[in-house]
């Protein structure tokens, strides 16, 4: 049903000033009636919604939770595999230069080669 439905089912139309009380009366209790079950109906469609927040913020809040985790896991891994390429770097700094110094007499044999 449309809240413009639900809103016309509630409106009591106005009738003329009647010469009986107990039909004003009706009337009144009709109206209230009708105003309670309006508000009934507004209370269950919001606390409804409230619940359905509550739930998407959990579950929100457990994949934040996932995902924070998995960015420490993933930071770990980066700073492991930062430290192996730095050590792979030394040695093959410290490789090159035994080669260099085995094979090519140092670094004052390639200097002297360079200036001929």
């Amino acid at each position: 049903m449309s809240s413009g439905a639900a809103m016309a089912e509630a409106v009591v139309p106005f009738a003329p000033k009647s010469n009986s009380k107990s039909e004003a009366n009706d009337q009144l209790d009709r109206a209230g009636q009708a105003i309670l079950g309006a508000l009934h109906r507004a209370a269950g469609a919001a606390e409804a919604n409230y619940q359905q927040a509550v739930e998407m913020t959990h579950k929100l809040s457990a994949q934040l939770r996932a995902t924070e985790d998995r960015i420490r896991q993933l930071e770990a891994t980066v700073r492991h595999h930062e430290g192996k390429a730095d050590r792979a770097e030394r040695w093959l700094y410290q490789i090159s230069m035994a080669i260099e110094q085995k094979f090519f007499g140092g670094e004052n044999n390639r200097l002297s080669q360079n200036q001929r």
